[in-house]
């Protein structure tokens, strides 16, 4: 089961949330989720300098709140707020409604699974060793305070004819346990040879209290009373 279920999926309504929390009926669900998708297409295209780990989506009525996790706040606000204000104006353009964007500091990125893909997809697209390129992630990984380690890369690897995949891990990645923090990222390398894929699996510890980071979450995201 561990080679075949998303590791996010998989504890989703436990102790992770959704990335897009909204309801919608049939008619209108269609619509919906492909705003959704050009509004996180958007952001990471314009935004690639920014190491955007990942676009949380949330609707209530007519406003549309977006939660952008990244690991280089200053680039994603630009000076005196510019490129922020600039993202705003865009992503009101294809939602047709008001939208309200809080960037989240992602404070170790070397334990963020999607960055470390991609940044190993940006090491073998500068023709990088991808044995090289691997073991320095995972190194980094286990030394920013990680348990465990997963990292796979599959494609026509040094420029070989025939295609393979390659991996190395350190630690313990234990996929099945619900109450396990598996963090999953996965990037694609354009090279010369072809596309090689990257898959990044971090443990990050046990989560005892399911509830207790949905609580957290939600505390961030309400707004918070002026008194007086």
């Amino acid at each position: 089961m561990g080679q075949k279920v998303h590791p996010v999926s998989y504890r989703l309504g436990y102790i992770r949330q959704w990335d897009s929390r909204w309801y919608a009926d049939k008619a209108s669900l269609p619509k919906i989720l492909n705003e959704d998708m050009r509004i996180r297409r958007h952001v990471k295209k314009n935004f690639a300098q920014a190491a955007i780990a990942r676009t949380e989506i949330e609707r209530s009525g007519e406003k549309i709140r977006v939660f952008v996790h990244t690991a280089r706040p200053g680039v994603l606000i630009g000076r005196r707020g510019t490129e922020i204000d600039r993202l705003r104006d865009d992503l009101e353009k294809i939602a047709g409604r008001e939208v309200q964007i809080e960037i989240r500091e992602i404070k170790n990125a070397a334990i963020e699974a999607q960055l470390v893909a991609e940044n190993i997809c940006f090491q073998l697209e500068k023709r990088v060793s991808h044995r090289r390129a691997m073991k320095k992630a995972v190194s980094a990984a286990m030394e920013a305070g990680a348990g465990g380690v997963r990292v796979h890369c599959g494609g026509r690897l040094g420029g070989a004819e025939m295609s393979r995949r390659e991996g190395y891990h350190e630690g313990k990645v234990p996929l099945h346990t619900l109450r396990a923090d598996v963090d999953y990222g996965f990037s694609e390398a354009r090279t010369t040879a072809g596309a090689i894929g990257v898959r990044v699996h971090i443990y990050k510890g046990e989560i005892l209290d399911p509830m207790a980071k949905a609580r957290d979450e939600a505390a961030e995201r309400k707004p918070q009373r002026r008194r007086g």
